[in-house]
């Protein structure tokens, strides 16, 4: 149990850690970074690195989520974004990475998702598009979508014949309530499909264990802050990210105990920005890491140099802001695999989790999760 301290009479806080405030402890063996391996698999689709693309328009497009997932991770393509609304959305993204600094971008964002609706039609074609594009090779088609409008796009979604399903939000609950509209029922919805679904996020541990009972092949742990998200400045949510990882993976093994095995992968979304953070939420118990502004370094992404959350385009409570990286740091392989030319940890992210790995002596990414701790503040 974590520290509870009072902040007031009658009022407690429960302390939380963030990934800054751990360090990864070597054991007292080495191994050779070529013994180390970092591929994982979730359900039936294996992946060379454990990593999952944001579903932002600012990185994911059906050809870059397909050059990810020609190079060992997870491209997520979300439906309810611009690739869905234009038919050739590339002109509308040149010119906001065009606008500058000193044009309200955000208004100009908000402007972009509601001139147009989502049509239907173009999310079938997009999912044909990456097949066409994947060929032969070895790639997992997957789309996301939120809460609001799975019961809506679902059909289309599961007609157009994606491998995998990722139903994202803010905050995702197992249980929610609404006189208004009629709530998304996780359970059965997810009982009744026969593709592998990832839902999320959560913070907690109740959270995450009561996604796991809904039947999900995966749960997104955190809210996907980073240097650009405005979430605690909206709605006052920060997310520990080291505690929200180890709390849920607690929650994994419970479950994995309540149901005689059955493991549900865990993909950590914030405050990672560098190879130390992946290497350290992997430590803290995560399956795997959905990256965003990291990816956006790289050449050639349909942003442009530009990066956004996706809840920075929301119509009436956006809660990010847009950031510009005036030159890419290299190639999406060289920002996955390197080589490096930068000595801060954002190129060869992948090279730098598997030598952290082979430095603390584990061969594997399951065997990693038990790499020792410190906390130094």
């Amino acid at each position: 149990m974590r520290d509870i301290v009072e902040i007031g009479m009658g009022k407690t806080a429960q302390r939380g850690y963030h990934l800054d405030d751990i360090a990864i402890v070597p054991s007292r063996r080495t191994r050779d970074v070529d013994d180390v391996s970092t591929s994982w698999q979730l359900d039936a689709y294996k992946f060379g690195i454990p990593c999952v693309a944001h579903p932002s328009d600012a990185i994911m497009s059906p050809a870059s989520a397909v050059a990810l997932g020609r190079l060992g991770g997870l491209g997520v393509l979300n439906v309810e974004g611009l690739w869905t609304r234009y038919e050739d959305p590339r002109k509308q993204l040149e010119a906001l990475a065009e606008a500058g600094e000193d044009e309200n971008l955000t208004a100009r964002l908000q402007q972009l998702y509601a001139a147009e609706p989502i049509k239907p039609e173009l999310i079938a074609e997009r999912v044909r598009e990456m097949r066409a594009l994947a060929g032969d090779g070895n790639v997992t088609v997957a789309v996301r979508v939120s809460p609001q409008h799975t019961l809506a796009l679902a059909p289309v979604i599961l007609d157009s014949g994606v491998d995998l399903l990722v139903i994202q939000g803010t905050i995702v609950s197992a249980e929610h309530v609404s006189t208004v509209d009629e709530p998304l029922n996780l359970k059965e919805f997810i009982a009744d499909l026969d593709l592998p679904v990832i839902v999320g996020g959560c913070t907690n541990y109740q959270t995450a264990l009561h996604l796991m009972r809904t039947g999900a092949a995966g749960v997104i742990v955190g809210i996907g802050a980073d240097h650009l998200t405005t979430s605690e400045a909206v709605l006052g949510i920060r997310v520990p990210m080291a505690s929200a990882i180890a709390d849920a993976a607690a929650a994994r093994r419970d479950y994995l105990d309540e149901t005689g095995g059955r493991y549900v992968h865990l993909i950590a979304d914030g405050d990672l920005h560098t190879s130390g953070d992946i290497a350290k939420a992997l430590g803290c118990g995560a399956d795997a890491v959905m990256l965003g502004a990291p990816l956006s370094l790289a050449d050639g992404m349909p942003g442009n140099g530009l990066w956004w959350h996706p809840s920075a385009s929301h119509p009436k409570l956006p809660r990010g802001s847009i950031g510009l990286t005036p030159e890419p740091l290299g190639t999406l392989e060289q920002v996955l695999y390197g080589p490096a030319t930068d000595p801060d940890g954002l190129l060869n992210l992948f090279g730098g989790l598997k030598r952290a790995m082979a430095k603390c002596g584990y061969r594997d990414l399951k065997e990693f999760q038990k790499v020792g701790l410190l906390l130094d503040n």
